[in-house]
């Protein structure tokens, strides 16, 4: 049996092709974040990737629609987001496959 920490990850992506990692792989990427009341990010999307997001705690908007926990949305490539958090929120990302480099600023084009 092997012992990490999540605050070792990179912004909490433990696996991935990442370093540090606990499994290395381009195949996926899954990550717990912790963001705190009042965090933005600009709106963004990916073109290779679909990103899974899980509420796990707090609320969170996303384009403009309230989410909270249990709430588990799909964000397709080419499919815009932004990401403001209404309360501190955890959450967890599982993004397929792993691509590094694919998030682009703005909407798609």
């Amino acid at each position: 049996m092997k012992k990490y920490q999540l605050n070792d990850m990179t912004k909490g992506w433990f696996v991935g092709d990442f370093s540090p990692t606990i499994i290395k792989t381009q195949e996926v990427e899954v990550g717990v974040k912790q963001y705190r009341k009042n965090e933005y990010e600009e709106t963004h999307h990916h073109k290779i990737a679909t990103e899974i997001t899980v509420i796990v705690s707090g609320k969170v908007r996303m384009n403009g629609e309230l989410y909270g926990v249990g709430d588990i949305i799909v964000i397709e490539p080419g499919e815009a987001t932004d990401f403001e958090v209404l309360e501190d929120a955890t959450t967890v990302v599982v993004k397929y496959p792993g691509a590094q480099n694919d998030k682009y600023m703005g909407e798609a084009s």
